[in-house]
């Protein structure tokens, strides 16, 4: 049997913490020996986070007492910049994520001028996206206006941080307590990147916007088409991107925006679960026909009415494709639906279920099965 992948081990091993430990080295800061020794003497029993705070404290034991000595430390140590020339895809490594940790540590309260310049430049070899929303808290207005300037930055990973670092929801990081009225300014530069990393970004912030305020995000995407700053390609990329949530809950807005209408003139021709009565752990086939009166871009999803643990049901919706039909033309879809049993992150229970055809955010079908 296989052995089961370990990401805290392939990111934080013998070998990555050598690799930190070398660079100091060769920067003569301090001996890499030690400090590896040190980092792997407290490290196996540690999942990822805790790891990166345990480079960090060791870190700390190795590096000058002084946060500025430290900080020049740290500066001279680091490798080349990730290829300022790329676009995408060049996320570096996160063996560099305890730096940013001790800045916070350490820089935060009385340093930071020198902190944020120390993450503008380690954020060239790994996102700061964490760490700098322990400054956006502390220091927001100084920060912000640090960001500001970023914006304009000639590495795009310092611009990505603008929008990654301010994100409302960014997963695993801190909450930070900034508004729209803040963060959206920065985005306005930003929107315009020549940059999918920076894009990217832009997109998952507007679309972690969209789970407060929808309309606001659907005005601030007219507003960016009307300027015409990006191209018409990438920008319709970001809007599919930013409203992919809004389009799973079947949205209006979000559907009229992105060209498809809520009330397309459609009919069912078919709806089924094959079989209705299945077991935990097994498939079903979903299959259905529909036919458009007129030529009509239709999102073709089923939604799941699943029973939760007291009864209830909770709607879960999946893709089933993205078409052009033609008036009058039937189109069949089939899709295979595994019910894992045992997930980690979903529980299943049995009992009377329901699913439900879903075009362009409008439900015109349901058929009912039943889960053992």
């Amino acid at each position: 049997m296989a052995e089961k992948f370990s990401l805290k081990d392939d990111l934080f091993n013998p070998t990555t913490v050598g690799r930190l430990g070398q660079y100091f080295e060769k920067a003569g800061v301090f001996d890499a020996a030690p400090f590896v020794s040190e980092v792997l003497a407290g490290m196996a029993p540690l999942e990822l986070k805790a790891r990166i705070n345990w480079i960090a404290q060791v870190l700390a034991n190795h590096l000058p007492q002084d946060f500025p000595g430290a900080a020049q430390a740290i500066t001279s140590a680091l490798p080349p910049p990730l290829d300022p020339t790329l676009r995408d895809d060049d996320f570096g490594h996160f063996i560099y994520a305890p730096l940013g940790v001790y800045v916070e540590n350490h820089g935060l309260e009385d340093h930071l001028d020198r902190s944020l310049d120390l993450l503008e430049a380690v954020t060239q070899r790994f996102s700061m996206e964490f760490s700098i929303r322990a400054f956006l808290n502390r220091w927001p207005d100084e920060t912000l206006a640090r960001m500001d300037e970023w914006r304009n930055h000639d590495h795009y990973h310092v611009r990505r941080l603008v929008s990654e670092g301010t994100r409302p929801k960014l997963p695993w990081g801190q909450g930070i307590g900034l508004t729209t009225a803040q963060t959206l300014p920065l985005l306005d530069r930003l929107h315009s990147d020549n940059t999918r990393f920076v894009t990217r970004s832009v997109a998952n912030h507007l679309n972690d916007i969209t789970k407060s305020a929808p309309e606001l995000v659907l005005e601030r995407l007219k507003a960016w088409q009307r300027q015409g700053d990006q191209d018409a390609k990438e920008l319709l990329w970001m809007r599919k991107h930013a409203l992919r949530g809004l389009i799973k809950a079947g949205h209006a807005g979000a559907m009229e925006h992105l060209g498809y209408q809520p009330n397309v003139d459609v009919t069912l021709n078919n709806f089924s679960i094959t079989p209705t009565s299945i077991a935990r752990g097994d498939a079903v086939q979903v299959a259905v026909t529909l036919t458009t009166k007129d030529d009509a871009p239709l999102i073709v999803d089923y939604v799941i009415d699943f029973v939760k643990a007291n009864g209830t049901l909770a709607p879960k919706v999946f893709k089933f494709k993205v078409l052009d039909a033609k008036a009058g033309k039937p189109v069949t879809l089939t899709k295979r639906h595994l019910f894992k049993d045992n997930a980690t992150t979903f529980t299943l229970h049995p009992g009377a279920h329901r699913a439900n055809v879903q075009v362009n955010g409008r439900i015109i079908g349901t058929q009912g099965f039943t889960l053992t």
